[in-house]
C-alpha cells in the first residue's frame, strides 16, 4: 500500500469519525429530550399542574433546535457513503441497505407526520390528539435508536450472511438472525440509557444554573425551576446505576464475541487466570507492554469474568495486524468509566440531599451539577471511541477489513474536504450551540406556556434527521 494512499484512508476514516462523532450527539439529545417532553405533557394532562406546561414550552423550543441541527449533520454522511466508502457500500449494501430502508419508513415516516402536529399544534388539535403526536415523535426517535444499532451492531457481531463467491458481497440469509445478531440487544440497551441519562444531566445542570442564579439574586428560583432539577435528579439517581449494570453486561458480550478488543481495553498483552485491572498506563504497541502500569491484583478477571479465577485475554493472542490502537480505546474507556461514576456519585448525592430536604439549597451541590452538564455526552462519545476504533481493522468484524473499504479517492481531495467540513461545522454547528446556550440562559418561567398566544416555537424544524452508521470507526448515530 502506497504511503499517500495510507494518509487518504486515515483521512478518510477521521472525516467520518468527525462528521459522524457532531452527529451523534443530536440525536442522542432528540431521544432524550423527545421522551423528557413526552413524559412532562403526560403529567400536565393527568395532574393540570401548569408547571408541567410550562416546562414542555421551554424544552420544546431547545428541542426544535437540536432536532434541526441533526438533520444538517446526518445529511452529510449519508453521501459519504458513496464517496469515501464505495466498496463497503457495494459490499455489505444488501444488509446494511436494507436495516437503513427500514428505519426510514418506520421512524421516518412517523417523525415526519407526526412533527408538525407537535411543534405548532398545540391550539390547533385536541390536548389528547397533541399528546399522541408528542408520543408518536418521541416513539419514532426510538424506533430510529434501534434499526440503527440493528445495522451498526451486525458490523460489530455479523451472523444471518452468505457471501457471494463471485462479488465479495454479503447476502442475506436469515434477517432475525441479522437483526437479533449477540451485540444488539446489549448495544441498544447501552445506547438507550446514554440518550436519556445525557439528557437528565443537561436538564438538571439547567435547573442548578438557574438556581444559583436566583440564590445570588436573592430570590427563590421559579417552581418550573425546581420541578426540572428535581425530575433531573430523579432520573441520574435511578439510571446511572442501571447504566453501569448495563455497560458490564455489554463487556461480558465484548468479551465473548471480540476477546481483543478487551484486551486492547485493558492494556493486556499475556493471557492469564487471576489477572490484575490496570488502573492506568501507556500501552506500547510496539514493543508489546502497557508502560507505568498500575496494577490493582485480582480485580481484572474478577470485573471481566466475574470469577477470581476467570482468564483475561491478551493482544499477544492475536496476529498484529488484528489488533486495534490499544492507547486510544485505554484511554477512551477509562474517560467512559469515570463519568460514569461520577454520574452515579452525584445521583446518589442528590438523593441524600433530597432526604435531607436541601435539594434546592446547596449550593456546592448545584456547582456539581453544572459541571456535569456535558458529562453524559462525553461519556457517550467515549463509549463510541471505544466500540467502533475497538472495531480495527475491519469494517465489518473479521471479515471485510476497513483499507478494503475505502474509495480510491486523492490524498488532495481528502484534505480539501477534510478541511471545508471542519471549518462549516464549526460555524454551523458553534452558532447552533450558541443559540441553544442562550435559550437555556433564560430560565422557565410560571406562565411560561402563556408567553405565545399560538403556543408554538418561533422556529421551523424539517420533519426528520436520517440517522447512519459509521463503515470505519465511527458508531451508530
Amino acid at each position: 500500500m502506497q504511503p499517500s494512499h495510507d494518509i487518504a484512508l486515515l483521512l478518510a476514516r477521521f472525516q467520518f469519525a468527525f462528521t459522524v462523532g457532531v452527529h451523534i450527539v443530536f440525536p442522542a439529545f432528540s431521544i432524550g429530550l423527545a421522551a423528557y417532553l413526552a413524559v412532562l405533557e403526560g403529567l400536565w394532562l393527568k395532574t393540570g399542574r401548569a408547571a408541567y406546561l410550562d416546562l414542555y414550552r421551554y424544552w420544546i423550543k431547545i428541542f426544535s433546535i437540536v432536532f434541526g441541527m441533526g438533520v444538517v449533520s446526518g445529511l452529510v454522511m449519508s453521501y459519504e457513503f458513496g464517496t469515501n466508502w464505495s466498496v463497503f457500500s457495494r459490499k455489505a449494501g444488501p444488509i446494511t441497505g436494507v436495516l437503513l430502508s427500514y428505519e426510514v419508513m418506520t421512524a421516518f415516516f412517523l417523525e415526519a407526520g407526526f412533527l408538525g402536529v407537535m411543534l405548532f399544534g398545540m391550539n390547533k388539535v385536541g390536548r389528547g390528539l397533541h399528546y399522541a403526536a408528542t408520543c408518536c415523535v418521541s416513539v419514532g426517535t426510538l424506533i430510529s435508536m434501534t434499526w440503527i444499532l440493528a445495522s451498526n451492531s451486525w458490523m460489530q457481531t455479523p451472523q444471518g450472511y452468505t457471501i457471494d463467491a463471485a462479488t465479495g458481497r454479503f447476502i442475506p440469509a436469515d434477517w432475525l438472525a441479522i437483526i437479533f445478531n449477540p451485540s444488539f440487544p446489549f448495544r441498544l440497551v447501552h445506547m438507550g440509557l446514554a440518550a436519556f441519562l445525557s439528557v437528565a444531566f443537561i436538564v438538571g445542570a439547567t435547573g442548578a444554573w438557574h438556581l444559583l442564579k436566583a440564590r445570588r439574586a436573592g430570590t427563590q428560583a421559579s417552581e418550573p425551576v425546581r420541578l426540572m432539577f428535581s425530575m433531573a435528579m430523579w432520573m441520574a439517581a435511578f439510571v446511572a446505576p442501571l447504566q453501569v449494570l448495563a455497560g458490564d453486561a455489554h463487556g461480558l458480550n465484548t468479551l465473548k464475541y471480540q476477546p481483543v478488543k478487551i484486551a486492547a481495553m485493558e492494556g493486556d498483552w499475556e493471557s492469564e487466570a487471576r489477572a490484575p485491572e490496570l488502573l492506568f498506563g501507556i500501552p506500547n504497541m510496539k514493543t508489546e507492554h502497557t508502560d507505568y502500569a498500575i496494577r490493582l491484583p485480582l480485580a481484572g478477571s474478577l470485573i471481566l469474568t466475574h470469577s477470581l479465577n476467570g482468564k483475561v485475554p491478551g493482544m499477544k493472542d492475536f496476529p498484529r495486524d488484528q489488533r486495534p490502537p490499544s492507547p486510544v480505546i485505554f484511554f477512551s474507556f477509562r474517560i467512559m468509566i469515570a463519568l460514569a461514576m461520577l454520574m452515579v456519585i452525584v445521583g446518589f448525592w442528590s438523593l441524600w440531599l433530597r432526604h435531607r430536604g436541601t435539594l434546592f439549597s446547596s449550593p456546592g451541590f448545584h456547582r456539581v451539577a453544572v459541571c456535569m452538564a456535558p458529562a453524559g455526552f462525553i461519556a457517550l462519545l467515549c463509549g463510541w471511541v471505544t466500540t467502533e476504533v475497538g472495531r480495527q481493522p475491519w469494517t465489518v468484524y473479521g471479515l471485510l477489513r476497513t483499507s478494503d473499504s475505502v474509495s480510491p479517492i486523492a490524498l488532495s481531495n481528502m484534505a480539501l474536504t477534510m478541511t471545508v467540513f471542519v471549518v462549516v461545522y464549526v460555524i454551523v454547528f458553534g452558532s447552533g450551540i450558541g443559540i441553544l446556550g442562550r435559550l437555556l440562559a433564560r430560565a422557565p418561567q410560571e406562565g411560561e406556556h402563556e408567553t405565545s398566544p399560538s403556543h408554538a416555537p418561533d422556529i421551523l424544524a424539517t420533519s426528520t434527521h436520517p440517522k447512519v452508521i459509521n463503515p470505519s470507526s465511527g458508531e451508530g448515530a
